[in-house]
């Protein structure tokens, strides 16, 4: 299992076979129930993350205590990698499960670290993961500095949909644990206007959503 997790993301493709069984020794299985922290804000990052089933958000607090959500993470991503290339490296934000039978790998940041030493490909490999993440970022603060609520909130079911979505038919289906409200904590938005938002794009029938499911008619229609 642990292996076929490896072999899965693109990320570890630059290990060879014996690089990869010596990680998995290494990664330590983990469970939690919806609505648990993995970790917080200002604490020691001693472990990288890959997440196996469910979904987590990646967020921070505001001075005021606004929540405000920077990454939703589906399966076979990987997270807490900062820590990688920062050797006094503390959480800048929270990491928290979204689903109710959330599952994750932890592998100790040091011993990852001195695979990194020994293969440069898996630094760079790093590298270029953090770059596509900042880009990511990029293009958020983009949507939200350019875009209306509407456009921002479009953005938000395309990019995960395009993580994680499956195709039924002509359709793409989202399944999602994401509350109305962690869809407004990630686009800048409120609650309300993402209810009126995804109401209005049923009534065009762009779209069909439940408590946990976004149904896209068309993909490219909605683009």
């Amino acid at each position: 299992m642990k292996l076929d997790i490896l072999d899965s993301i693109p990320f570890f493709s630059v290990l060879e076979k014996e690089e990869l069984e010596a990680l998995a020794l290494h990664m330590e299985y983990k469970t939690a129930p919806k609505h648990t922290m993995i970790f917080t804000e200002g604490e020691p990052a001693e472990y990288f993350y890959i997440l196996s089933e469910g979904s987590i958000k990646i967020g921070t607090h505001h001075e005021d205590g606004r929540e405000v959500i920077k990454q939703v993470l589906h399966p076979r991503m990987v997270f807490g990698e900062f820590a990688l290339v920062d050797q006094h490296e503390a959480h800048h934000n929270f990491a928290m499960t979204l689903s109710p039978g959330t599952a994750y790998y932890r592998i100790r940041v040091d011993i990852f670290r001195k695979l990194m030493d020994k293969n440069p490909q898996l630094t760079m490999s790093v590298i270029s993961m953090i770059a596509l993440k900042l880009r990511r970022t990029e293009n958020q603060l983009e949507s939200l500095i350019f875009k209306d609520a509407r456009g921002r909130i479009i953005d938000f079911i395309l990019e995960n949909a395009r993580q994680c979505g499956r195709q039924v038919g002509l359709e793409t289906l989202l399944k999602h644990s994401l509350t109305q409200q962690d869809i407004a904590n990630y686009t800048g938005t409120s609650r309300q206007t993402v209810t009126a938002v995804l109401n209005d794009l049923r009534k065009a029938n762009k779209i069909y959503f439940t408590r946990s499911s976004i149904l896209i008619r068309d993909i490219a229609a909605l683009a």
